[in-house]
């Protein structure tokens, strides 16, 4: 049984994630913690302290929080009978971020499936200040669903990769579920650097390979960034989900430490794994 964690701030696009989350895994048997945050719109000291003018305010917000998750759940049962399905609901008085590091933790969670939240372009994905602090915090695979996604089995994904990691069946085992559910082929892409494999890269590339049981084509693309690699793939072969690995030296770690940073530029308005090294 897998377990899922769906934060939602009961946005159009947070229940669009929700609704991936549902059709996705709707084979598969899966608890689904539905998670909302809150905090005071105004929060200061005198909350904390108990002023007269914010007493209670943590009480309406509480109830408020509980009964739309108590609705959400109501409508998901309504409208996705299936019996393979559990749902638990969990709100509190914390940041999401916390939150959502924290249930991971006390649920085993497998899997967290969110919106990307932040405004989204013709073209490009971008990500909410949120969103990018879940993927860089969890400790379990994160998907960011864009908004208006229309859904497509993830039969074709795109895995790009650098080989300089070892990779460890536990690490890519949400990845395996899926792969073996939808009978999907996973493109795995390799940006040369001009130069030759190492010893190191080509053992991992193996590990690689064994643990994708023949489900995976190896593209080995010409020197050029990351970002052109995976756009320029796209427009060449369908895509339904794009994976990729947060390891520290790459890429993608990169561009998630720097705070000014909100925007993946990939062309992609497809759901978007990253599965943590550690």
């Amino acid at each position: 049984m897998k377990r899922i964690l769906l934060p939602t701030d009961f946005s159009d696009n947070s229940f669009e994630a929700i609704r991936y989350a549902l059709q996705v895994f709707k084979e598969i048997e899966c608890t689904f913690f539905l998670l909302h945050t809150y905090t005071p719109p105004v929060y200061q000291t005198e909350y904390l302290i108990g002023s007269s003018g914010q007493i209670g305010l943590g009480d309406v917000m509480r109830e408020t929080s509980q009964t739309q998750l108590e609705q959400l759940q109501s409508r998901l049962e309504k409208e996705y009978k299936n019996p393979n399905h559990t749902f638990v609901v969990h709100t509190a008085f914390n940041t999401l971020l916390g939150e959502v590091t924290d249930t991971i933790e006390k649920e085993n969670i497998d899997l967290v499936i969110m919106g990307t939240k932040g405004a989204t372009g013709a073209t490009e994905i971008l990500f909410g200040t949120n969103t990018v602090h879940v993927i860089k915090k969890a400790k379990c695979p994160v998907i960011a669903v864009p908004p208006k996604f229309e859904y497509e089995a993830p039969k074709e994904i795109l895995f790009p990769t650098d080989f300089e990691i070892e990779y460890k069946k536990e690490k890519l085992e949400v990845l395996l579920t899926i792969a073996e559910k939808y009978q999907s082929r996973i493109n795995i892409m390799h940006v040369r650097t001009g130069l030759d494999l190492t010893n190191t890269q080509k053992k991992n590339k193996k590990e690689l390979e064994e643990l994708l049981d023949n489900r995976s084509l190896f593209h080995d693309i010409p020197d050029n960034t990351i970002t052109d690699a995976v756009n320029e793939f796209q427009l060449k072969q369908r895509v339904n989900l794009l994976v990729m690995v947060q390891n520290k030296h790459t890429f993608l770690e990169r561009l998630f430490i720097e705070p000014v940073i909100k925007k993946i530029g990939f062309h992609i308005t497809v759901p978007f794994m990253v599965i943590p090294q550690v």
